[in-house]
């Protein structure tokens, strides 16, 4: 089945390079991305992302070697690379969350946040945000949550990050707990010009800090 064994050990070195340039931890790596192919955010807030497009390239340059490399089930063994490229990531931030890491380095969050907005009345807001957040260690973690807009050029208010007018929050969770946070305030938004009155988001994005410690969700 090997036909070429350098071409081989090329695309594995490759592809390990690859999957180091936006690996998904400390902080979330496809925050503010607009569009993607496989891992790479190929353009964001500030435009196209050279780094990505150059991943993207060197991505397609690995599957390539793969097939240079191997003499036959071609079709079958890129498929297997690709699920294991995407899933690899994911498993190995488990594991080590759920072995070594400790304080907020062994949080995880599901990614299906919703936050929702209502007018009490002229400049006050209720503010809602539901978050389901695991903490893989042994010992209780504290830290305090930092709401993030996801930009989008076309708009010109803030939306989740709004929450913070009522913070700071200072979350505790308990050893080896998944947890469902809600957070619940009413906002005095006065000082905020062209603030919204109703609206939601779905999927947000936070910041977790604990002291100098901070990553991104």
């Amino acid at each position: 089945m090997v036909q070429n064994k350098k071409a081989l050990i090329a695309s594995a070195v490759i592809l390990i390079i690859c999957m180091s340039l936006y690996f998904p931890y400390p902080n979330h790596q496809m925050i503010f991305n607009r569009m993607t192919f496989m891992s790479f955010p190929i353009s964001d807030q500030d435009g196209y992302n050279v780094l990505a497009i150059i991943g993207s390239f060197l991505f397609i340059f690995a599957i390539v070697l793969l097939v240079k490399g191997i003499s036959k089930y071609h079709v079958r063994t890129v498929i297997i690379v690709l699920f294991a490229y995407s899933l690899l990531p994911l498993g190995l931030v488990t594991l080590y969350q759920e072995t070594l890491a400790n304080g907020i380095a062994a949080i995880s969050y599901d990614g299906k946040g919703t936050c929702d907005f209502e007018e009490e009345s002229n400049d006050l807001v209720n503010g809602e945000c539901n978050l389901l957040i695991t903490n893989h260690s042994g010992d209780p973690v504290t830290f305090e949550v930092e709401f993030l807009d996801t930009f989008f050029p076309e708009e010109d208010f803030r939306l989740t990050s709004l929450m913070n007018e009522g913070g700071p929050y200072k979350i505790t969770i308990e050893p080896n707990r998944k947890k469902s946070v809600r957070l619940k305030e009413l906002l005095d938004l006065s000082g905020i010009p062209n603030h919204i009155t109703g609206g939601g988001s779905m999927e947000v994005h936070f910041k977790i800090m604990d002291g100098d410690e901070e990553r991104v969700m």
